[in-house]
């Protein structure tokens, strides 16, 4: 069968392919560097400036991934009606929520029993979703509205005496405040809530606003410029809330009397949960590099996008592939069935004193991504090539 023809922005394929890969360097080193488990390697206190930079340059992935999302749930609902586009988002937003507690739970821990479920990205993707859904029901200047509240509102919530304990305090936790709380939800089951919903929410909404700007008739010089301004603002709004050092951040950087340590606290924003700092700090340089790649065709681009034409299936995938590789690395170095499990880690086959230094990681990451290019640009193929129904939804 003949592939069909598809219209993509290449500026969006790029940069949601180069956060992808980011996004395997984190994920690789969660299971495979020597110190994930038990240090942070973003306190300037005690990590170094490699792993500091290893860490911190991850930090771009989700926000941009969500933001992405929006623009392109904004670019398909052209072609929809608005029952239509409000009813789809919906359904592909429960279906996210589901294979976040069950696919790709599954993937990261290999406990068939379930007994840690994470909710993160995905989770907080498919519940952003699911509200653009309704919201798209509104109006254009409702959803920017309420993406501009949540995402500076939000950071006022440090202000205020919020409910910690019983159904309220899980409430918030889930929808506003969570720092990775662990919720019980039955005596042996757990919640880890690493992505709390509706501050990313936010970027979701105001990336559906932006897809505005992707619009055919819309002229490439106006896009550009505005991409350019919004990303320098946002830039600016990070660097003068930073050095205020008040508002928009839940940790203020603090003196080392140390130079590098006092530009790596800078840096040093919360995205747990995402504060406003630290949208600025990542979408402001993101929103400019699509300013600068609109017509870009290089190798290294090309290369980007083949996985950012399948964002889902290589995030599926690429968990596997790195707990698999784990699992592998795990009886290779003489461990046991014994140690299958460790109460220092949810993951199986991770214990908590494992892995190996950045060297290792680095080029374990490397293999997993070149590992990963053919099967994505196979199924790339195969969605062009194929019009299943389900093949919408991943």
């Amino acid at each position: 069968m003949p592939i069909r023809n598809a219209t993509r922005i290449a500026s969006i394929d790029i940069l949601r392919g180069l956060v992808m890969i980011l996004m395997a360097l984190d994920h690789t080193r969660d299971f495979l560097h020597e110190t994930a488990m038990t240090a942070d390697p973003l306190d300037p206190a005690t990590t170094t400036v490699p792993l500091f930079f290893t860490r911190w340059i991850t930090h771009f992935c989700a926000p941009v991934f969500i933001f992405l999302s929006g623009i392109s749930a904004y670019l398909s609902g052209q072609y929809k009606t608005t029952k239509q586009a409000s009813d789809f988002l919906i359904r592909r937003g429960i279906w996210l929520v589901l294979a976040e507690i069950t696919i790709i739970t599954f993937g990261i821990t290999f406990d068939p029993f379930f007994r840690f479920v994470i909710w993160q990205v995905i989770w907080a993707i498919g519940w952003s979703m699911i509200l653009l859904g309704l919201l798209v029901r509104t109006s254009y200047k409702a959803i920017l509205i309420t993406g501009l509240i949540l995402l500076i509102g939000h950071n006022f919530l440090k202000y205020l005496p919020l409910p910690t304990e019983g159904v309220a305090g899980a409430l918030w936790k889930v929808l506003f405040t969570s720092r990775s709380a662990v919720l019980q939800l039955t005596s042996g089951h757990f919640a880890a809530v690493l992505y709390t919903i509706l501050p990313w929410t936010s970027v979701m909404l105001l990336g559906y606003c932006a897809g505005v700007w992707y619009k055919k008739d819309f002229s490439t010089r106006k896009r550009k410029k505005l991409l350019r301004i919004t990303g320098s603002i946002l830039i600016i709004v990070f660097v003068c809330l930073r050095a205020l050092n008040d508002f928009g951040d839940l940790t203020p950087w603090q003196n080392y009397q140390s130079p590098v340590k006092n530009f790596l606290s800078f840096l040093n924003t919360t995205k747990y949960p995402p504060s406003l700092q630290y949208m600025a700090m990542t979408l402001g340089p993101s929103i400019l590099f699509l300013s600068f790649t609109e017509g870009v065709k290089t190798s290294w681009s090309r290369f980007a996008t083949v996985y950012g034409k399948v964002p889902f299936f290589y995030y599926v995938v690429h968990f596997y592939l790195i707990h698999f590789l784990t699992v592998i690395v795990f009886f290779a170095t003489g461990h046991t069935t014994e140690q299958i499990a460790d109460t220092g880690t949810p993951f199986l086959f991770r214990p908590a004193n494992f892995g190996y230094g950045l060297p290792v990681l680095y080029i374990t990451w490397l293999v997993i991504v070149i590992i990963l290019y053919l099967p994505c640009r196979w199924f790339h193929r195969y969605k062009m090539s194929h019009s299943q129904w389900w093949l919408k939804y991943i």
